[in-house]
């Protein structure tokens, strides 16, 4: 049996975390048929549209893809290509596992925990309005009018949005996650006490559906002793469930603990297709320089192993992986206890030291 694989390459340092990811999925013996799409910068510059319809087509068609990080213009250009694919596609569930690895420089060696991310609402809905546009200024005179405050002239706006269903989903997503994988706590992550309406319905839906969950433990907890409690003891968390904004906040943060992007894998995933992708972004400066760590990316690609149900893949790879890490030759520079130690390897180095152990 093979899976046909939508492809996609990114771009900044994306196709060559990609084409490692490839190359050592494909030493597992898993047999694929990778059908490449682009999207980002390069597709816009080919077809006039970053995300192509092109791409999306092929990712309906196979269910699956992989993908490289790709670039997001910053404060101009066009919207986050990354959120526009979670959005079309309905990928509602951002799944990020931050977990220890012996040989890794960090300030937590025993930790694994994964953050489920909403992926279609909140501050990363996509509904903004610009300073001085005029749909500014009405909606700066409807809040005069019905809530009697002020908005500065030369304001900008962004909408937050959440709303009960896809604050059910995401949870429910979370428990039955927690459920498949013999987790036994889920943390509702929210800022209710001040954000009393929308998060209050984040809140309200993730109480509703714990009660369906007997058997996993509930608890929630305020983004900002949530964060300080990571920092300080985060052992106690096992799933942080989460609103779009702060998830992608709180992934970052538990990468951080278990030693940076350079190991933080992710998956968006919808009620029929799923997209697996690094958590880390495009890195532009080193595109091209065979530099860049491919860890990332290839756990992400362990986690579409086990969305496809190659257990046993899933577990060789990340044997080989956890084990390229431990011995901590072939890595490369961001991985090293000293960034200029002249021993780091290059990205296709890390793939080749993988491969090796897959093979033995």
């Amino acid at each position: 049996m093979s899976y046909r694989v939508t492809y996609i390459p990114g771009d900044g340092v994306g196709p060559e975390v990609a084409e490692a990811t490839r190359r050592v999925l494909e030493a597992t013996g898993v047999r694929f048929e990778w059908e490449p799409v682009s999207i980002g910068a390069g597709a816009l510059e080919k077809t006039g549209t970053p995300l192509p319809a092109e791409a999306l087509d092929s990712i309906r068609r196979n269910k699956v893809a992989i993908k490289g990080p790709v670039t997001t213009p910053i404060a101009s250009g066009f919207r986050s290509v990354n959120v526009a694919l979670r959005q079309e596609l309905d990928l509602y569930s951002c799944l990020r596992p931050c977990k220890s690895y012996k040989g890794v420089f960090a300030p937590y060696d025993d930790l694994d925990i994964v953050v489920v991310r909403e992926n279609t609402e909140g501050l990363y809905a996509g509904i903004e309005y610009d300073s001085g546009d005029s749909e500014t200024k009405a909606l700066a005179g409807f809040i005069k009018d019905t809530r009697d405050r002020s908005i500065a002239a030369d304001a900008a706006v962004s909408l937050r949005v959440i709303s009960p269903e896809a604050s059910r989903r995401i949870v429910r997503f979370a428990f039955e996650y927690a459920r498949s994988n013999g987790r036994k706590k889920v943390t509702a992550v929210h800022k209710s006490n001040i954000l009393k309406f929308s998060d209050g319905v984040f809140l309200r839906a993730a109480q509703d559906v714990a009660a369906e969950y007997p058997d996993v433990e509930f608890t929630d907890a305020l983004l900002d002793a949530c964060c300080m409690q990571l920092a300080k003891r985060p052992q106690q968390f096992d799933i942080l469930v989460s609103p779009n904004f702060y998830g992608d906040l709180l992934s970052d943060l538990c990468a951080g603990l278990v030693g940076g992007l350079g190991l933080a894998p992710g998956a968006n995933i919808g009620d029929d297709i799923a997209v697996f992708e690094p958590t880390h972004g495009s890195a532009p400066k080193y595109a091209g320089l065979n530099k860049v760590n491919p860890i990332a990316t290839m756990l992400s690609g362990v986690l579409m192993l086990r969305h496809l149900g190659e257990a046993d893949a899933a577990q060789r790879m990340e044997a080989a992986i956890a084990a390229t890490i431990a011995e901590g030759k072939s890595v490369t520079y961001d991985m090293k206890s000293d960034r200029d130690d002249l021993s780091a390897v290059t990205t296709s180095d890390v793939a080749d030291a993988v491969i090796t152990r897959l093979l033995q």
